[in-house]
């Protein structure tokens, strides 16, 4: 069996690699050396090739690999061959040329307009203060597109009715302005004038617990993915799809790139650009579900 289980011992006792992450070692370089006998018989280590193992990146992708495991496998495979180029085990690592598949990047969750609907329009927040408060930060998120850490480190001063404008703490205390609408303004005084009544204690904070601290990380994630959960499925249901939600809707509705990019706070549109690939499959979805011959 080659050179494997030295290599593996390598592995453990001077590298100190756990046991399962040994274990992955071995099953990928056997693989490999099985393939390697099925494509071209009993081949000495130097005599792989770099077009056997593009051969071998084609067989798995054919078998249903993903980019991901297929990766790991060649990160496997050409630890293996530095470790006989080091032994002088071999002149060439045949790796050298090899161009791993591109990982595919997930897709931002998100949800459709008319669930938003349902869960501002129609879900039921609760009585009384935390109802209300409830209310306005999934408004809040959903309008204003800001991180979970941007909204619970808003302070009063921040949000200026008079021009309808909320100034945001970002990434490396970078700040920015984001405009919003008659309709968060509503509601949004309507919190205020209701936390200013009921909550004894005051502080700088806009959003409040019931006694005057200001929200921790914990209790928004779980307040959002307890209301969002009453119109979704979907596995992730936290603050950052309502950012999301907030990126894809305004694309949809012929938002320019640029626009968005300003209101999230990006520093490239790069990052920005997910959401094309995003309104795409949603046009994708809409476009097999209308067309009789799709």
């Amino acid at each position: 069996m080659w050179l494997t289980d030295s290599f593996l011992d390598y592995l453990r006792y001077e590298r100190n690699y756990s046991e399962e992450t040994i274990k992955a070692y071995r099953n990928d370089i056997c693989q490999f050396e099985l393939f390697s006998k099925e494509e071209g018989g009993e081949l000495a280590l130097s005599d792989v090739s770099t077009d056997l193992i593009r051969e071998w990146i084609v067989s798995l992708m054919e078998k249903g690999y993903t980019s991901t495991s297929i990766n790991r496998k060649l990160s496997s495979l050409r630890s293996f061959y530095k470790y006989l180029l080091r032994k002088g085990e071999v002149d060439v690592d045949p790796l050298r040329k090899i161009i791993p598949p591109k990982n595919k990047k997930k897709l931002p969750s998100f949800l459709r307009e008319n669930e938003m609907d349902k869960l501002l329009d129609e879900t039921y927040f609760g009585e009384g203060f935390k109802g209300c408060r409830d209310r306005v930060i999934i408004s809040v998120f959903y309008a204003t597109g800001m991180r979970l850490s941007e909204l619970i480190g808003l302070n009063d001063e921040d949000v200026d009715f008079s021009v309808s404008l909320i100034k945001v703490t970002g990434k490396r205390n970078k700040q920015r302005l984001i405009p919003f609408g008659e309709e968060l303004k509503n509601v949004m005084m309507e919190y205020r004038e209701l936390r200013n009544k009921e909550i004894l204690m005051q502080s700088s904070a806009f959003f409040v617990r019931e006694t005057g601290e200001r929200l921790s990380r914990i209790i928004v994630e779980r307040l959002v993915k307890r209301h969002l959960s009453k119109v979704v499925t979907l596995k992730k249901r936290s603050p950052h799809v309502l950012r999301h939600t907030f990126a894809t809707t305004m694309l949809n509705h012929d938002a320019t790139l640029g626009a968005i990019k300003e209101l999230l706070g990006h520093e490239s549109l790069t990052t920005t650009e997910v959401y094309t690939h995003t309104t795409f499959e949603e046009l994708k979805k809409v476009y097999n579900s209308a067309h009789p011959r799709a």
